[in-house]
């Protein structure tokens, strides 16, 4: 066993792990965080992706002992007091679903891309999330949704209502 201290979606956890452990079954057997699916086991598919120190990994190709010391965000830690961010809610508003399995990898592969490139064109998108696999929607709806994503948070915040000044 191998002593391993990891913060995931805020919150850090101490635990002694075996050695060849996946991350991904150490985030959904050890932690409970199920919103992480298996999808499978070769990071083919990219179902599994989280973020790791900021940057987007498969979990299913990182060991336990590997994320020793390093921030895990999971689609579960992306909401905050219930609000969804803009990138979930365009994924529900542009029907970049049908089953789900792979919806979690996807969000979590278009943040890091959106991270990287705020304002990509379509074909960026597609490009941007090739390691990911969908085999219900054809992507367009998902495509759909990153851009709005994007553009939502290009979008300047609304300004404050004016407030009346009486002498």
């Amino acid at each position: 066993m191998t002593h391993i201290s990891v913060t995931v979606d805020g919150t850090t956890y101490e635990d002694d792990v075996e050695p060849r452990l996946l991350l991904v079954h150490y985030l959904r057997d050890r932690l409970g965080l199920t919103g992480t699916p298996v999808g499978c086991d070769t990071s083919n598919c990219g179902a599994c992706t989280v973020e790791m120190d900021g940057a987007s990994v498969k979990s299913c190709t990182v060991l336990a002992v590997q994320a020793d010391g390093s921030e895990v965000t999971t689609v579960q830690g992306l909401a905050r007091d219930g609000a969804w961010t803009p990138l979930q809610r365009a994924f529900h508003e542009h029907h970049a679903l049908q089953c789900g399995y792979c919806t979690p990898g996807m969000i979590m592969a278009a943040r890091d891309l959106l991270r990287e490139n705020p304002h990509p064109t379509a074909e960026e998108v597609r490009a941007g999330l090739e390691g990911n696999l969908c085999r219900c929607t054809g992507y367009q709806n998902i495509v759909r949704a990153v851009l709005a994503a994007a553009e939502q948070s290009a979008a300047p915040a609304p300004a404050a209502p004016a407030q009346e000044v009486t002498a």
